[in-house]
């Protein structure tokens, strides 16, 4: 929803300010070269204003404080094990911080893997075991270092260059063919645009969550390879056993767990039963060779 509301007001605004009329050529067909170029203005404009304010948005978002100063026993913990892995994995040590919640859940974001933010859930603070914390904190410190954030924010970018390019070209349809309009665009075309745009929105994010559900199996991996498999497996086991709070939607691709899609071609991650069947595999594989 976040991308589709900032394509929209790219849309608009570029309308205002007369880009759009470009589109139009001796008011009849289409100029595909400049189309091209204001569907890679909006679409990418929209998942990198998205990925620059994703810090900004999840402290927000879900209440997460970030420690600055560790006051606790449990933060002073969290604090050294995310600095243990950050050296491990080769990046800057990343914003840590707990979000109040008694879901247990946990989350990375954030513009580059050396600007990220990392929080966990005080709810799984306190009922996961050190090993499952240190897996989870694992899981997220993959996704960071992977820089998949920047990836699934160029798959987005890519993805919503060409709904801005295929909702102009079905809304250039239906006004010059169907409502048979040969005098520039109409409150036709603009309507069928904004429609086009957001049902293709819709459709192109399964592209979105298919490649966030890869994601989650190779940061599953590098939760293993920093905590163990054994301790990746069973944290992946007390969330299997648990409904878990859904993340809000701007984080939700990069949390541990999440069962918000309403089907699994709209899921940002895949189940959990596949994620511990992976991670099983793979244990087997590394003693087998042991």
């Amino acid at each position: 929803m976040t991308n589709i509301a900032i394509m929209a007001v790219l849309s608009i605004t570029l309308r205002l300010l007369g880009v759009d009329s470009i589109l139009a050529e001796n008011g009849s067909d289409l100029n595909i070269q400049a189309l091209v170029i204001l569907s890679g203005v909006i679409g990418f404009g929209g998942s990198i204003i998205s990925l620059l304010i994703s810090k900004w948005m999840a402290k927000r978002m879900t209440s997460a404080v970030v420690i600055t100063q560790p006051k606790t026993k449990m933060e002073k913990w969290l604090m050294s094990i995310v600095e243990k892995q950050a050296q491990i994995v080769g990046i800057k040590m990343p914003e840590v911080a707990i979000f109040p919640t008694v879901a247990m859940n946990a989350f990375a974001t954030g513009a580059n893997k050396n600007n990220a933010l990392m929080a966990v859930s005080q709810g799984l603070l306190d009922n996961m075991t050190p090993g499952e914390i240190e897996a989870v904190v694992g899981h997220e410190m993959s996704h960071i270092a992977n820089g998949d954030m920047v990836t699934l924010a160029l798959i987005q970018g890519v993805v919503n260059t060409f709904v801005v390019f295929l909702s102009r070209i079905i809304g250039h349809v239906v006004d010059r063919v169907i409502l048979k309009n040969n005098r520039g665009h109409g409150i036709g075309y603009f309507v069928t645009v904004m429609i086009s745009q957001i049902v293709l929105s819709i459709l192109a994010s399964t592209i979105v969550m298919y490649f966030s559900r890869k994601r989650e199996f190779v940061a599953d991996t590098g939760g293993a390879d920093l905590a163990g498999h054994h301790n990746m497996i069973a944290a992946l086991k007390r969330l299997g056993q648990l409904v878990p709070e859904a993340l809000p939607e701007q984080m939700a691709a990069f949390g541990i767990n999440n069962k918000s899609g309403l089907m699994s071609l709209f899921s940002s991650h895949p189940p959990i039963e596949a994620r511990i069947a992976a991670l099983e595999q793979r244990a087997q594989r590394v003693n087998n060779r042991q």
